[in-house]
């Protein structure tokens, strides 16, 4: 039966809000080929603009042109079938494709040219600003390595804003790392520093401009300064969207040229993807040329310090230096011989002179230990006086201190003045309180980007949480905390020691079949009610631990897959029995990918099956979509087509 307008719009509404990936993108694609059947004919111009969009936005834009053309043409042969709303995407289109094309250097030139006098001529015949077309002719310019670039920049930035032109934090952002390129990089900097005091946010900003201003700071000489924008971008990368790559690039080229080789390649194993495919051609090379800068910086100290990548034919940094080189310099021929220019030939060179800076980054929050092996603040602070208190008031505890820089988003100071409350507790024999307040402190180093630090320090919280008699199930949050920071610094083996621990202080009690019956009915039925929400609440805490360990063994390596798998499915089943749903899903999800992992192809698809049934009932749009991505092309691998067409088919209903 024939769809109405209504519930057409409201199918593809539903495969908008799928996050990006292989199922968002066969759903759109199952929505154009219905409405093409069967209508009705004004939802063609929203469904169109929904695949180019996931396609785009899935590093597929190479893809999107032929409905990108499509949508075009629908809207010269019946301009009467598009709303308001349809035009305005169907021009935010050309953005896009005239933005991306040129990430791709298989897409010829002429191509590329074409679509952006297009968008040009099309947006004067509608009356639009010009701004969006100043910044594509200068974005293509700069990638291309044009002579008139400068000219162009000039030109976009004297053309005013209007409703097609990007979004306010990005404006500044792409300004800035230009300026850099040019060699302005003072001006970037006051530029970057003027938009962040706005506190603005986007989907990619303050990340980018964070990890370039840490690199300015760098160049400078002005080591603190890095130091601080770096742990602020790290902060920011985390709640980033899309692969990041430039963001990401950056960040190793820094930590390895500002003397932090250790860091530099933990950061590399987590952004490994990134080595062999990002978003697009152009954002892996820019990646690669990052990786390349950062280990030239690397050699000849640190040549042999080995490295292990998936996919990547590395050993040691040496090997890992010449396998980028190789990588990057087969890109850059791609993108230049597309360009007519020598712009990404220049860029790898410059990257292979890379030299270590002048400065070294002090990352450290919390140092190793003193004298005594307990950890010690990197960067104490003197205690002061609570704001708006007067001298001749009662000084400011070492806790109030912390929960006051805590508040002020100084986590560096914040640690110290913990470290400081969790040693005058110990003193007085307060080993519950100087356990929690040792906690907080791995906290403070774990969100700066100090997972050395925060590893060091998070066993001696739960040893002196456990000594101070803390129940387990108090004692489960902060191991569950330590859980990435253990995975990244490959301290594994501590934490599922702790974890094992906990799980023999949390296990069934055995019912006493001898007891007697109880003589106040009312007495015992409000103490089994108190005795459920009790035992609800330490399987809870089974299952986050179970979990926790399943996602560090599936870190160390696939001779534990197996045991994490294990780990994963205990839980999903330990959180399903006390309706923990979404976090049953999500330990589905992992067992499902270790599963694969392993080749065991039906396990996987039953656990990412489970996963995305779970994510649906509780309306976790975005895991769901990206579970079913995986779900749908494990299916197709297999070839049961049928029942991957089902699992795109229910996202929309």
């Amino acid at each position: 039966m024939t769809r109405s307008l209504d519930e057409a719009n409201r199918e593809i509404s539903r495969v908008r809000s799928l996050p990006y990936g292989a199922a968002r993108t066969q759903a759109a694609e199952q929505q154009v080929r219905l409405i093409e059947a069967e209508g009705p004919d004004k939802a063609r111009a929203f469904a169109l603009s929904v695949l180019v969009e996931s396609l785009v936005w899935n590093g597929e834009v190479d893809k999107a042109y032929l409905p990108f053309t499509q949508l075009v043409r629908w809207y010269d042969q019946h301009p009467e079938h598009f709303d308001d709303m349809d035009v305005q995407g169907m021009f935010w289109t050309f953005k896009w494709m005239v933005g991306h094309l040129s990430d791709f250097p298989n897409v010829p030139a002429s191509q590329i040219e074409a679509t952006l006098e297009d968008m040009e001529r099309r947006y004067a015949l509608a009356g639009l600003g010009r701004d969006a077309v100043a910044f594509e002719r200068f974005s293509l310019a700069r990638t291309r390595g044009s002579a008139d670039v400068d000219a162009l920049y000039e030109e976009w930035v004297r053309t005013p804003r209007d409703e097609y032109s990007q979004c306010e934090v990005c404006d500044p952002g792409d300004r800035a790392t230009y300026l850099v390129e040019r060699g302005d990089a003072e001006e970037a900097r006051r530029l970057i520093e003027q938009t962040l005091a706005t506190g603005q946010t986007c989907a990619t900003e303050p990340a980018d401009m964070l990890s370039t201003l840490a690199l300015i700071h760098l160049d400078a000489g002005r080591a603190p300064e890095a130091a601080s924008a770096h742990r602020r971008a790290v902060a920011a990368l985390a709640e980033a969207e899309s692969d990041m790559a430039g963001a990401r690039g950056e960040r190793f080229e820094l930590l390895a040229r500002g003397g932090q080789p250790t860091r530099a390649l933990r950061a590399l194993v987590v952004d490994q993807r990134l080595l062999v495919q990002a978003d697009t051609p152009r954002d892996r090379l820019i990646f690669l040329l990052h990786v390349v800068a950062g280990t030239s910086a690397l050699l000849p100290e640190h040549a042999d310090v080995p490295v292990t990548l998936d996919g990547v034919p590395a050993t040691d940094v040496a090997s890992l230096r010449t396998w980028a080189d190789a990588e990057a310099e087969t890109l850059a021929r791609a993108f230049d011989a597309r360009n007519g220019t020598d712009r990404y030939a220049t860029l790898l060179a410059r990257a292979r002179a890379t030299r270590p800076a002048d400065v070294r980054l002090d990352l450290d929050v919390i140092r190793a230990g003193g004298p005594d092996g307990a950890p010690v603040a990197a960067a104490p602070v003197a205690a002061a006086p609570a704001p708006g208190s007067d001298d001749a008031g009662a000084p400011e505890s070492a806790v109030q201190r912390a929960e006051r820089l805590v508040a002020a988003g100084d986590l560096v100071s914040a640690a110290a003045a913990w470290l400081d409350a969790a040693a005058e507790a110990e003193a007085a024999g307060r080993l519950a309180e100087s356990g929690f307040a040792t906690a907080e402190a791995a906290r403070c180093a774990q969100e700066a980007g100090d997972e050395d630090g925060a590893a060091a320090t998070y066993p001696g919280a739960v040893a002196r949480m456990r000594a101070g008699g803390v129940p387990p199930v108090d004692v489960v949050p902060v191991v569950v905390a330590w859980g990435p920071v253990a995975v990244t610094t490959g301290t594994g083996p501590a934490l599922l020691e702790a974890v094992d621990g906990l799980l023999d202080g949390l296990a069934e009690p055995t019912p006493d079949a001898d007891a007697p019956a109880p003589a106040d009915a009312a007495a015992h039925a409000a103490g089994a009610e108190l005795d459920e929400r009790v035992a609800r609440a330490r399987r809870r805490a089974r299952a986050d631990l179970d979990d926790t360990a399943a996602r560090v063994l599936a870190s160390m390596g696939p001779e534990h897959a197996a045991d994490a798998a294990a780990r994963a499915s205990r839980a999903a089943e330990t959180y399903a029995a006390v309706d923990a749903v979404a976090d049953a899903s999500h330990a589905f999800w992992l067992a499902g990918r270790l599963h694969h992992a392993m080749g065991g192809v039906d396990d996987a698809i039953w656990n990412l099956e489970s996963a995305v049934e779970g994510f649906g009932i509780a309306r976790a749009t975005e895991p769901r979509g990206a579970a079913a991505s995986m779900l749908v092309d494990m299916l197709r691998a297999a070839g049961r087509d049928d029942r991957a067409d089902e699992v795109v088919a229910s996202l929309t209903r």
